[in-house]
């Protein structure tokens, strides 16, 4: 129980910051916006199949308006010192990945339900909601923890925003696969047996690279 006080209330610092000053969310929302629009333009001009490209272009914009907002995770705390605060009181290293890894799954979560509605409106694209949206959400949760340990290697550095992709992409590389994959599935509505092997990678890279970073993050804050 203690534990879980320590997660709710690191959680809830987190959650109260970003609903005061926006930042976070809205310069994600302004990115994922401009890629559709981008990239409505030049499907239109180039008459592309819609639902060959789509996926692509869904996790397009929601890996690099995610990766926009898991810059600011840590560093706000870096910038401000309040890190070395946290991490100086009593609180387990574990509360505060999982804390800092649900309010950035939150935070692209809420980014990805105004993404989709527009990608789908933009597009014309018929979609079934279920599975698809299950599919986004379980792309996200490892999205979210590998983005949450890795901004805090990042931000101890001087060139933050360019080590954050750096580090992330290679990383990344199965799970983006996975989820374009299942996510094309879905939209075309094939039987779940055609990419069910994506799906099972998937899952296991969330549950592979969730455990770790919750495992290997008490060592990256560490000085």
């Amino acid at each position: 129980m203690r534990f879980l006080r320590q997660v709710y209330a690191i959680l809830g610092k987190e959650l109260a910051i970003e609903w005061r000053t926006r930042e976070v969310l809205s310069a994600m929302l302004v990115f994922s916006l401009l890629v559709l629009v981008i990239f409505n333009f030049a499907f239109e001009l180039q008459g592309v199949d819609i639902l060959v490209l789509g996926p692509g272009l869904l996790w397009v914009a929601i890996c690099f308006s995610g990766i926009l907002g898991l810059g600011r995770s840590f560093a706000r705390e870096r910038d401000k010192g309040s890190l070395e605060g946290m991490l100086l009181a009593p609180v387990d290293r574990g509360a505060i990945f999982l804390a800092k890894a649900t309010a950035n799954f939150i935070f692209i979560v809420l980014m990805e339900a105004v993404t989709l509605p527009l990608f789908v409106i933009l597009f014309n694209v018929p979609i079934m909601w279920f599975p698809l949206v299950g599919y986004i959400i379980l792309g996200t949760l490892g999205f979210s923890a590998i983005g949450t340990l890795l901004s805090a290697i990042a931000a101890s550095t001087r060139m933050r925003e360019v080590m954050l992709p750096v580090l992330m992409f290679p990383v990344l590389v199965p799970l983006l696969v996975a989820a374009v994959k299942i996510t094309q599935g879905a939209l075309q509505n094939l039987p779940f047996s055609d990419y069910q092997g994506w799906f099972t990678l998937l899952v296991a890279y969330d549950i592979i690279f969730v455990t770790a970073a919750f495992l290997t993050f008490e060592y990256v804050v560490e000085e």
